[in-house]
């Protein structure tokens, strides 16, 4: 453990940044963008809000807050929110931030503080998730994520009940990276993976057919052939007769004059 300290603080006196994990930059608002002041308790109810465009709102705890937006085919979208308490609470609470989809489907997040929990002296907690990129196709039985519209729902999911219906201010931004492109099974190849080896050559005139022989009748021809199993059955019929003549003749009593 030492060692691991000792090594930071030389990474860090040499001006180098050590930061564990590909962290991806915290989303950041559009520039001129208006800033949302309301939230949907549903899905139906949903507030409209667009990649880059701020979200403030006042609300109490306990209460579902529900925003949509749009997404398209190749972009990751990050979503970053912060609860902060107007007043003092009597116990731990644990937030948590959904994604859903069109089809109402939740979405997995492959980053971010999805259900944090803020301790009774805390006066905010900051929430996050990094959704998978918008594929152009999927499968129907899959639940990869699709171009169209997202829903966010924020709520608490544990707290003390005399904190329920404390004022809360949330501040929530939801940002769009399209940068990579697709998916990287939406790829396409740049060389086969099989190369062909023998390579066929290019006809130019179409090719003659070839003439088909004739065949040779003559008197033998409706005999079998040596050895076929016509051969072999006619073989074995005549001895079976010859077997039983002579078996007839050594068995057979003399008559008496």
């Amino acid at each position: 453990m030492r060692t691991l300290i000792r090594s930071a603080a030389a990474l860090a006196a040499a001006g180098l940044a050590f930061a564990p994990g590909a962290a991806a930059a915290a989303p950041t608002p559009s520039p001129g963008a208006a800033t949302v002041t309301k939230a949907g308790t549903s899905f139906l109810t949903a507030t409209t809000i667009s990649p880059g465009q701020p979200v403030r709102v006042g609300a109490s705890t306990g209460d579902h807050l529900y925003w949509s937006f749009r997404a398209e085919a190749g972009q990751v979208h990050e979503v970053t929110a912060t609860v902060s308490f107007a007043k003092a609470r009597t116990g731990a609470s644990t937030w948590t931030v959904d994604v859903f989809d069109g089809l109402r489907r939740r979405q997995a997040c492959t980053g971010g503080a999805q259900t944090p929990t803020a301790a009774a002296t805390a006066t905010s907690v900051a929430l996050g998730c990094t959704l998978r990129r918008v594929r152009p196709w999927a499968e129907p039985w899959s639940g990869d994520p699709l171009p169209g519209t997202y829903y966010l729902r924020l709520s608490v999911t544990d707290l003390p009940e005399p904190d329920l219906g404390l004022p809360v201010e949330v501040d929530l931004l939801v940002g769009a990276d399209a940068e990579g492109g697709g998916s990287g099974d939406d790829g396409e190849l740049k060389a086969p993976l099989v190369p062909n080896t023998r390579a066929g050559q290019v006809l130019t005139a179409e090719p003659a057919p070839e003439p088909v022989a004739e065949e040779e009748s003559s008197l033998t021809g409706w005999l079998p052939e040596p050895g076929s199993r016509w051969v072999w059955t006619s073989v074995g019929g005549v001895l079976a007769a010859v077997a039983g003549v002579v078996g007839f003749a050594l068995t057979r009593r003399p008559r008496r004059p």
